[in-house]
């Protein structure tokens, strides 16, 4: 072998190795999944978005014959989590159950820069949707949402309204009510949606926003009235609570939901993958009923339409944000 010849062989030898790497990645993808799955949750146990992974991850792990872990990593307004399934490798191993304020509004309240986009992210389905509930104290004279407007206008500034923290989805509902409606309100914000709550049943605050299943045992039990969902149809766990639209706030549209996302440099195949299954299970019967019973719709979007859809959300809520001055904590 000759120094001229060095250089063509070095090259062949790194083209083969090249050609080697990409054919074991092709069989690894071709047999996604061999080993369990992470599904990484931006939240403590027991929230919305904790459940839609429980809900979803139990039966993605029966289809694809491998467990689907839960890891709950909350902080941070969903930085923790998110930046852990940043770093990972994209290769299908570790996703996240992105609850949509984390998604779409903390980006836009932030005081620091943030440490992640929704560009760090693949789209890979959303799996539910959950519309807000509008809950008042058992003793505030009002029972319908135009009555709650009509009394906010008689009494501006001093009805309060609870929220899990400063830019949580809750604070950009009220602000969105604000907005529409005409009216002031008074924000007090708390550290999770357990206190605010708690408060609330004591009759500290007046109202709050959020999502139906920690209500839904003292909506039952008349320790808090339901006046209307922020969502575009009725929920059948709350059959005589109007839709916003029905109550006279046709633009009151604030719907959360819950959707897996993957590194952005996961395989095409591994989210197809990943669609085939999810669509699978969010039209099934069992599926649809446990949603339900958490007051919730099994709302299941492929790649494509939840990246579009996110990208809407964003620009949408962003513009509440603007308007209203909002800033997180």
């Amino acid at each position: 072998m000759n120094r001229r010849q060095l250089p063509r062989i070095l090259a062949a030898l790194l083209a083969s190795a090249g050609m080697a790497a990409a054919g074991l990645a092709m069989a690894d993808e071709a047999a996604y999944p061999n080993r369990p799955i992470m599904l990484v949750v931006p939240t403590a146990a027991g929230g919305t978005t904790d459940i839609s992974a429980r809900m979803i991850a139990d039966s993605l792990g029966k289809a694809l014959g491998q467990s689907v872990v839960v890891d709950n990593k909350g902080g941070g307004n969903g930085a923790i989590a998110a930046m852990a399934v940043k770093r990972a490798e994209p290769n299908g191993y570790t996703l996240l159950m992105q609850y949509s304020g984390y998604h779409v509004i903390t980006p836009h309240v932030s005081t620091q820069k943030p440490q992640w986009s929704a560009d760090d992210f693949r789209p890979v389905a959303n799996v539910l949707s959950a519309p807000q509930v509008i809950v008042v104290r058992e003793g505030l004279p009002v029972k319908t949402l135009p009555e709650l407007i009509a009394y906010a206008k008689a009494n501006p500034g001093k009805l309060t309204y609870a929220s899990s923290g400063n830019g949580s989805l809750q604070h950009v509902t009220g602000a969105m009510l604000e907005q529409q409606a005409g009216i002031q309100l008074m924000h007090v914000p708390y550290k999770g949606t357990g206190p605010a709550l708690q408060d609330l049943l004591g009759g500290q605050v007046d109202m709050t926003f959020g999502t139906p299943p920690p209500f839904m045992p003292h909506i039952q039990a008349g320790k808090l009235r339901a006046l209307a969902v922020t969502g575009k149809s009725r929920l059948p766990s709350l059959p005589g609570v109007p839709t916003a639209a029905e109550a006279g706030m046709p633009k009151l549209d604030a719907t959360s939901w819950f959707a897996m996302f993957a590194p952005a440099k996961t395989p095409q195949a591994v989210v197809d993958k990943l669609n085939v299954e999810i669509a699978k299970i969010a039209s099934s019967p069992a599926f649809q009923q446990k949603a339900a019973e958490q007051g919730a719709t099994a709302d299941y979007m492929d790649a494509k339409k939840l990246g579009e859809f996110s990208r809407q959300e964003f620009f949408r809520w962003g513009q509440v944000v603007k308007v209203s001055k909002i800033e997180g904590d």
